[in-house]
């Protein structure tokens, strides 16, 4: 029985240990070489004799990054990555709630460090001594359970306070076993990593590829703004499957970078983090119908992933992309408001439960409770299940369908809306790259924000009203030369908003 993805790993690197594991801009790195340097750090922080403590990683996406998650997991401990780039007063929130035992850097980004980390031990990546103490580690090791934490991942607070997710070591050996099985990962597959390490979505396909014998290319974040080197990037590195946000996807398609050059290896392309258009996803599937397209779904506190589709008929522009089935096991309830299930085409909130399954918030025992609650329809045993915050319901094949996250779920003009049901038909309008909508409360307006080059206002207007009903019309719309993204690469909501309410 394994209890650790670093024994996943060990295990791969026996068979593939001369094998490129990961590549980032500056360097590449074997098994072997991976292992080695993740003890070495493992070694290092176990002399100061921590266990289950909490340990913060200030590094650039790269393999140092990735040694030092390792490294930290070694040493019994769990980590969190710290995005280097995000406000400070965020990171300040995080060190506040975190109070991590010391944080982990190198050179290059420690003088970030100076206003933020209090008194917290420095250990620079850069001095670490170069050995390994397999007893120690050994030792470590038989000390674990799978249920201790092995990192924490912060996402956006209600309160404006980031909450710190907890997954365990059993949790993540578990999501990861679905993900390879399903999604058809092996010694073959060469990733193109897009998210970031704080990001869910990277949890698999990091730890698919130290579990399976992979190799995995960080790409650099700059070619995302730049398509058609993007893909030759993939092409030149031959990578043949990539998990990425739709965002990104969007971005090659609306650029038309499809037409100068295609992918040559690809043979997987997966999604998730938020609503994936059909309009580029058609582009992108006539350019390459051959082949696999998966929609993604779920939310950090499932480990990565509850439920997907596998692409397997058309869709017109206009319709919505199923999120599928629930994975293996791991079980879906879709419930209604009265705490009874919903029957098809019912909508419900959506509840997870089964090993995927977060330990819960750090620090956060007000908010667990909140949402890790015992199962609304079993009264007979204690059954933990995760309450997702995300409308759903079952359509006439037995596929789940996405609708709109409770907070996207307005009351306009006494109707219940779903702010996600306008954004489909509105993205799917001819010349339309992109649209976000909000909810202005204060006024009562819907307002729809759009990126597109050849379509004024009126006529996006005039469309919509082809394509929705009289009370789901926006009551403003308005062009904008960019749409805001935030760290994830996601569509930045909260943004637009608060832009749009500063300008009233």
């Amino acid at each position: 029985m394994y209890k650790t993805i670093f024994e996943l790993l060990e295990k791969a690197t026996k068979k593939h240990k001369d094998k490129i594991a990961f590549k980032d801009p500056s360097r590449e790195i074997t098994y072997q070489d991976f292992v080695k340097e993740s003890k070495i750090i493992g070694t290092n922080l176990s002399k100061n004799n921590w266990f289950n403590k909490p340990i913060a990683i200030f590094l650039d996406k790269s393999i140092n990054c990735l040694t030092s998650m390792i490294g930290v997991n070694y040493s019994g401990n769990f980590y969190t990555v710290i995005d280097n780039k995000m406000p400070t007063d965020r990171i300040k929130n995080i060190f506040d709630t975190l109070e991590p035992v010391c944080v982990i850097t190198d050179l290059k980004n420690k003088n970030k460090l100076k206003d933020l980390t209090n008194n917290y031990k420095i250990i620079l990546i850069d001095n670490l001594t170069n050995e390994i103490d397999q007893p120690k580690l050994d030792e470590i090791k038989n000390r674990i359970i799978d249920t201790d934490p092995m990192y924490i991942l912060f996402t956006s607070g209600s309160t404006g306070i980031p909450k710190g997710t907890i997954l365990n070591h059993r949790a993540v050996i578990t999501y990861i076993s679905w993900f390879i099985e399903a999604m058809g990962i092996n010694e073959k597959t060469i990733f193109g990593s897009q998210t970031p390490f704080y990001f869910s979505m990277s949890v698999s396909d990091v730890f698919a590829t130290m579990v399976t014998g992979a190799t995995l290319n960080i790409i650099p974040k700059m070619l995302f703004s730049f398509p058609v080197k993007l893909i030759e990037f993939l092409n030149e590195n031959k990578i043949n499957t990539i998990y990425w946000v739709p965002s990104a996807l969007c971005i090659i398609a609306n650029f038309k970078a499809l037409d100068v050059i295609l992918p040559k290896y690809l043979k997987k392309i997966l999604f998730a983090g938020e609503v994936m258009p059909m309009k580029q996803l058609n582009i992108w599937r006539k350019k390459l119908p051959n082949i696999m397209y998966a929609n993604l779904f779920g939310p950090t506190e499932t480990t990565d992933i509850c439920s997907y589709y596998v692409v397997n008929k058309d869709f017109l522009d206009h319709e919505t992309l199923p999120i599928g089935k629930h994975c293996d096991n791991c079980d879906l309830l879709i419930v209604k408001e009265d705490n009874t299930l919903a029957n098809i085409n019912e909508e419900g909130e959506l509840l997870v439960r089964g090993s995927f399954l977060s330990s819960g918030y750090y620090k956060n025992p007000d908010k667990t409770k909140e949402v890790f609650i015992q199962n609304p329809i079993n009264n007979s045993y204690p059954e933990i299940v995760y309450k997702t915050g995300d409308i759903v319901k079952i359509n006439d094949q037995g596929e789940i369908i996405y609708l709109s996250r409770k907070d996207f779920q307005i009351k306009h003009m006494g109707y219940r809306i779903e702010l996600g049901e306008i954004e489909s038909a509105i993205n799917a309008l001819p010349n339309i790259d992109t649209c976000v909508c909000i909810y202005d409360t204060k006024n009562s307006k819907i307002v729809l924000f759009y990126k597109a080059k050849d379509i004024k206002k009126e006529e996006v207007l005039k469309q919509a009203k082809n394509k929705l009903p009289q009370y789901m019309w926006p009551n403003e719309i308005i062009k904008i030369d960019k749409i805001p993204y935030n760290s994830n690469g996601k569509i930045d909501r909260k943004k637009l908003k608060n832009n749009y309410e500063e300008e009233l």
